[in-house]
């Protein structure tokens, strides 16, 4: 019998933090008929600091950045369990979105995604695979590297 998303979680030694309140007039995820919208989250690790501050290309590390995009998945699973009740709902990541402070010049953001794109399939395998869209902006809110929203499917 497959694993299930919560039993790859905890075999993987991961524990979600409590998933971080919005700091705007938002809210953290939504619920509409099949699909699961999250907000952006930060790069926040569980003492809730962030693992990279700054801008790539300007001083921020991009090892650091490629890992701060794992944390920033990490608090989007934090959030879909928050309103699902349990990862094993989901039936698919359809899309995330990576966003990562950057000089205009600075062109390895694609590989700096995958620490946030590999946790999705680790965690749900061949459903974790997805459509993806990576961009540099000009700053990101805490002066965070790294930022990932989700859309995922559930069943």
């Amino acid at each position: 019998m497959p694993q299930s998303a919560e039993a790859r979680l905890a075999a993987m030694g991961l524990t979600l933090p409590t998933p971080a309140a919005p700091i705007a007039n938002y809210v953290a995820a939504v619920r509409t008929g099949s699909l699961v919208f999250v907000s952006g989250q930060l790069c926040f690790d569980l003492d809730g600091k962030l693992v990279s501050s700054g801008k790539l290309g300007a001083g921020a590390d991009a090892e650091l950045a490629k890992r701060a995009a794992r944390f920033s998945a990490i608090n989007v699973l934090a959030q879909l369990r928050a309103v699902l009740g349990s990862l094993d709902m989901i039936t698919r990541v359809v899309r995330l979105g990576g966003f990562f402070a950057a000089t205009p010049d600075y062109t390895q953001l694609p590989a700096l995604m995958n620490g946030a794109s590999d946790l999705m399939v680790e965690v749900f395998e061949e459903a974790g695979r997805h459509a993806r869209t990576t961009v540099g902006v000009a700053c990101l809110p805490m002066d965070a590297t790294v930022e990932v929203e989700a859309i995922v499917e559930v069943g």
